[in-house]
């Protein structure tokens, strides 16, 4: 039986998804189902959270369902790897062409850990729209004591910031797993922010944004967290393990920051943005380049006059 399938049933029998959130009880207002179509009916509100590579299939298979008046939040932090398109774009592209109708839609993103928010711990995030009364309702429906929704109409910084920073966090576990200490990690979080900022600016973010929750607030927890996937497999790689090693040992959860580093590269390529970080977790993870060896000629470069950005 598939990982999808065991936490179907799970849900469905128990209240607990025991294959990706064990020890959580879902509220009982929640109904779980594997059909698209009896999930989309009477929506008004549609949450979009698969992994990114999978986003355009489903949203060509749920087509036929999407109507007008709903409104899409798109809670993926990802690239698409072959077109480079943020995720609010593949959305807008599939329902433009297969229904006729552009889409309302926003992306919410920030720092949170999906156990953390299961427990009720206070967490803060925002969620961005070009049209801020659609992050309006969003922020509104929401928002609870414990869930604190903050509003943004840049949405693709707010994109960006949350699918780069898993490149970085994979750098930061990378420092991790070969016992390097807090300095450099402070370091890669700092300097990675500089890069994440260049590349979001050149394509038409706000500086201002990666100074937020979107931006560092998720860039600092994904790099020191010990839920952070995405910093899980930058440890293993310093400590030696091999990336198919590593998605094995998973157990089908997702570390975006792996796939994203192929769509970062071909960002960076495509607007001519130096992303040194970036270059070096893409030579780790698909070049088989030694990360010790990464560190150092990250450190070797040649010298420069640090700015913002």
């Amino acid at each position: 039986m598939g990982l999808r399938k065991r936490s179907f049933e799970s849900l469905s029998k128990t209240g607990v998804n025991t294959v990706f959130l064990p020890g959580f009880n879902v509220p009982s207002t929640v109904t779980a189902t594997n059909d698209l179509k009896e999930a989309l009916a009477g929506a008004d509100i549609v949450v979009s959270v698969m992994p990114s590579h999978h986003c355009r299939r489903v949203f060509e298979h749920m087509a036929q369902w999407l109507l007008p008046h709903m409104l899409f939040v798109s809670a993926t932090k990802g690239v698409e790897n072959d077109t480079l398109l943020r995720m609010t774009e593949v959305i807008h592209e599939v329902v433009h062409r297969l229904c006729g109708f552009a889409p309302k839609i926003t992306a919410m993103s920030g720092p949170t850990f999906a156990k953390e928010v299961a427990k009720g711990d206070p967490t803060a995030l925002t969620v961005a729209s070009a049209d801020l009364t659609l992050a309006g309702i969003v922020q509104k429906e929401f928002s609870d004591p414990g869930f604190r929704v903050y509003m943004n109409d840049d949405l693709i910084g707010v994109e960006l910031g949350g699918a780069l920073k898993n490149v970085i966090a994979i750098a930061a576990g990378v420092i991790d797993g070969l016992s390097l200490g807090h300095n450099p990690v402070a370091a890669v979080i700092t300097r990675g922010l500089a890069e994440i900022t260049r590349l979001a600016v050149v394509c038409g973010a706000k500086a201002q944004t990666m100074a937020g929750l979107a931006g560092m607030g998720d860039l600092v927890l994904t790099c020191t967290g010990g839920l952070s996937r995405n910093r899980s497999v930058g440890v293993a790689l310093g400590q030696g393990q091999q990336l198919p090693q590593i998605i094995a040992g998973m157990h089908g959860m997702v570390a975006e920051g792996v796939l994203t580093t192929n769509a970062a590269i071909g960002l960076g390529r495509k607007y001519g943005v130096e992303m040194p970080i970036t270059e070096q977790m893409y030579a780790i993870l698909h070049d088989g380049k030694a990360p010790r060896d990464a560190i150092r000629e990250l450190m070797t470069r040649p010298g420069r006059v640090e700015d913002r950005y």
